[in-house]
């Protein structure tokens, strides 16, 4: 039996990061483009509503085929099985070292 491969690509996009997967990633025909294809989201239960999953449900919809431009990919990874698409504000995950007032740096 033939294993699904799985790529998570987190990439740029508006002043957020998006991190997606999805089953299949290419070099594009366009110059300077990556092709995204048959990307995944989870079926998770309807109790739990993920507002970042959910946008970016909303964003993909009815996409077959998403060509991302290259300078904006951060990352591609071939993971073992499919985690949760999110969206996150660009610096929202770095928190600035405390330095000492009236110091110079």
């Amino acid at each position: 039996m033939a294993v699904k491969k799985v790529y998570k690509v987190i990439f740029y996009n508006n002043e957020e990061i998006f991190e997606i997967y999805a089953t299949h990633v290419f070099p594009s025909e366009m110059y300077g483009f990556i092709e995204v294809e048959q990307l995944l989201f989870g079926e998770r239960s309807q109790l739990l509503v993920d507002p970042s999953e959910e946008k970016l449900k909303n964003e993909f919809n009815g996409v077959n085929r998403t060509y991302i431009p290259m300078n904006a990919v951060v990352r591609i990874d071939e993971v073992e099985q499919e985690g949760v698409s999110k969206v996150t504000a660009v610096g929202s995950s770095v928190a600035s070292f405390p330095r000492t007032p009236g110091k110079p740096d």
